[in-house]
């Protein structure tokens, strides 16, 4: 029914009405600057010249804009509504770096699903997530938006994401295809540089994970990719994507990334950067400023592009529309979504993923959970402690702040009335040195009340730990110092930070630190000097409810570090998986002025439980190269709690046609051991999970090998077991 209709359509449309399915118009109602967007995207839908809008979420103001569009198509073609609902809409949960420390794919699916519900009710069809670029380099601001270093865990988070929208009904846009998460120096839209072998193995896994899940839309990336722009490089977007991997869902570009192809210097000019865009595989142009793809009629006029070409993505966008059920039911019930955003459990779906998001570092002498009825005194400390707008995160546009909960608010009403909880912040609030485009007119920005004394203060949030039982003590970065064009050249605690928590200390007040932040941190000190050190990262709506619950015992930590943690930025880039050099006995000792290992491994993480790994088995000693083996494993907890724990198996490959990682992770089960119980958790180890690229062969390959398997609850599990396999 829906390619009959497309067929008609395609038959009677213009090329004029057709190189307008293929634009996408930034929409904003009051941008600075730019008062007369607005007017000339209105105009162009009433000439059937838009087929997409972004950042439009008010349910009546899509009614009265999707009315423009269908009036003002001579075909009656609505318009499809793009958004950026990264990790929440109106209810805000952890940003996707938190989600990813969940190991939890069925509750990182929930939370999208729930996102996408929100979305969907306020008129938004289409997502731009997830965002499932590999980081390497945490010094790159958007590594808070992706799954962190591994290829593994970022293929299964990109697929419980991509299930999750669209099982919302509307469409997840994977961005941004691809690499981008390696610009160099960790500069965000800086030129990418990576061997076929990296891609193959490392960066396009968790894009091909979210094809096969479904995925309706991939999103181009901005940058040049070993010397072609993503955006133009058909060798992605066509041979990888649609030839190799059968992506039937529609491309669009990111931002003004057509008329960018003529600044990189690639295109000529804005047709010809048209014309090669489509030719590639690009379907729609997503676009702030006038669209290259309204010179698209000149093109097919001049040859430069065929009418077939254009055809086919203008299918594939007018198939996009119709599966969603556009044509039939365009409209938004604004009674309905306005229910839907209020539902009460969209809240407690965010409280129970912040719970099982925040990661446990440090906990000498078991200083957590706090017992709350042997404590008369809590001091929470620092301005992160009581900022809404930092506890959601950056990439947020529509969220009610009124209805977040701080970190010093969940702690107040876990604590009650009997114990007395003090705040004081101690610091000034640390601004980024260079605003960003995303600063807006800096009411996203938290700011010192009027009268602020610095001196004062410290001198104060000193006094008011010294007096306490226990000092809470939130550090971390701003939220704006995370996300697009916020990359730093430093993992410093900006500001006084350090300060504070150094006088803290000195008191003698049993102290916590805990961390908001979207990337690792330099926290060498801390983690010399602090007991208890819990990772909330901006932990949404209801982030404070979970840090009190989590602090008090409600419910024990599960989550585990999706990178590794470095001591310091001089350390960049450091992963897990690297290839063992010539010296390996000398890998701790090859900077003279700092260790040359990380402050936490990757998939490190510690819990309230008392949890042992023993007895790792394999059913069979050798196999052959496209047999599986099962491996098995006894994890025990000896606490007098259940506890979460996250079950991670690496392996790694002796001897081969290739160098391979010293471990590579290749499954995780999360998991809840009962107190004083034993259980068992199987793995199945199959071809797929020894196979890899060959970066000479240029194909994917199976060696007969010895291969090593780890299994623990990080990536320096000491529990090993091996065997071979024979071909």
């Amino acid at each position: 029914m829906a390619d009959k209709r497309v067929d008609e359509l395609l038959a009677t449309m213009t090329v004029e009405a057709k190189a307008g399915q293929l634009v996408q118009y930034f929409y904003f109602t009051a941008p600075p600057g730019k008062d007369q967007q607005p007017k000339a995207v209105e105009a162009a839908l009433d000439r059937g010249g838009a087929g997409s809008l972004l950042f439009v979420f008010d349910p009546a103001e899509t009614n009265r804009l999707q009315r423009r569009a269908i009036d003002g198509n001579p075909h009656g073609i609505p318009a499809l509504f793009g958004y950026d609902v990264i990790h929440g809409l109106r209810t805000i949960f952890p940003v996707p770096i938190a989600m990813a420390a969940s190991w939890d794919p069925e509750t990182i699916e929930q939370v999208q699903a729930t996102a996408g519900r929100e979305a969907r009710a306020v008129g938004i069809h289409w997502t731009f997530a997830p965002m499932v670029d590999i980081a390497r380099d945490p010094r790159w601001g958007r590594i808070i938006e992706g799954a962190g270093e591994d290829p593994v865990l970022g293929a299964a988070v990109a697929a419980a994401q991509v299930r999750g929208f669209q099982s919302a009904g509307i469409i997840a846009g994977p961005k941004h295809f691809t690499g981008y998460g390696a610009a160099l120096g960790g500069r965000d839209y800086d030129e990418v540089n990576l061997s076929e072998y990296e891609l193959w193995n490392v960066y396009l896994p968790p894009f091909r994970a979210a094809v096969e899940a479904g995925a309706g839309n991939i999103m181009t990336a901005y940058m040049d990719l070993n010397g072609v722009p993503a955006t133009a490089s058909r060798w992605l977007l066509t041979e990888v994507l649609r030839d190799t991997w059968g992506f039937d869902g529609f491309v669009v570009t990111d931002a003004n990334a057509v008329r960018s192809l003529v600044t990189h210097g690639f295109a000529r000019d804005f047709p010809d950067a048209a014309a090669r865009a489509i030719a590639a595989g690009v379907d729609m142009e997503m676009c702030a400023e006038d669209p290259a793809n309204d010179q698209l009629p000149q093109a097919v006029a001049a040859g430069t592009v065929g009418a077939e070409a254009l055809d086919t993505s203008v299918r594939r966008v007018l198939e996009a529309k119709a599966r969603l059920g556009l044509f039939d039911d365009p409209y938004v019930d604004e009674d309905r979504a306005r229910e839907i955003l209020a539902d009460p459990a969209h809240r407690e779906v965010a409280r129970e993923a912040a719970r099982r998001s925040a990661v446990l570092l440090r906990n000498e002498g078991d200083l957590l959970p706090l017992d709350v009825a042997a404590l008369s005194s809590i001091a929470v400390l620092g301005p992160l402690a009581d900022s809404r707008r930092d506890t959601l995160g950056p990439w947020v546009f529509d969220a009610d702040l009124n209805e977040t909960v701080t970190v010093l608010d969940g702690i107040r009403r876990a604590a009650g009335d009997r114990v007395r909880v003090e705040y004081a912040r101690g610091i000034p609030v640390e601004q980024r040195t260079f605003p960003s485009m995303f600063d807006g007119d800096g009411a996203d920005v938290q700011a010192d009340p009027e009268g602020f004394d610095p001196a004062t203060a410290f001198d104060r949030a000193v006094q008011v730990a010294a007096a306490a039982d226990v000092a809470v003590v939130v550090v971390g970065e701003w939220q704006n110092m995370a996300g697009e064009t916020a990359s730093r050249s430093t993992l410093e605690l900006p500001g006084r930070q350090l300060d504070l928590l150094k006088a803290v200390v000195a008191t003698g007040t049993p102290t916590v630190a805990l961390i908001m932040n979207g990337r690792p941190l330099d926290l060498r000190w801390a983690a010399q000097n602090v007991p208890a050190i819990l990772d909330i990262w901006y932990p949404g709506t209801q982030g404070g409810n979970a840090v009190a619950d989590l602090l008090f015992g409600a419910v024990s930590p599960g989550g585990k570090l999706p990178f590794t943690w470095p001591r310091t930025h001089g350390q960049i880039p450091m992963i897990h998986s690297h290839t063992r050099s010539h010296d390996p006995e000398g890998q701790g000792r090859r900077y003279w002025d700092e260790e040359s290992t990380p402050l936490f491994v990757f998939g490190h993480g510690l819990g309230y439980g008392r949890i042992s790994y023993h007895d790792l088995a394999v059913d069979q000693d050798t196999v052959g190269l496209e047999d599986s083996v099962t491996v098995t494993v006894q994890v025990r907890n000896d606490a007098d709690r259940s506890a979460p724990e996250v079950v991670q198996l690496y392996l790694h490959q002796r001897h081969g046609s290739a160098s391979r990682p010293i471990r590579e992770l290749k499954a995780f089960q999360r998991v809840v051991i009962p107190a004083g119980t034993t259980l068992p958790v199987r793995f199945s180890i199959g071809p797929e999970h020894r196979r890899y690229w060959h970066p000479i062969r240029r194909e994917y390959v199976l060696d007969p090998s010895t291969f090593d398997v780890h299994v623990g609850g990080s990536s320096a599990a000491d529990l090993t077991v091996s065997f071979t396999s024979e071909g």
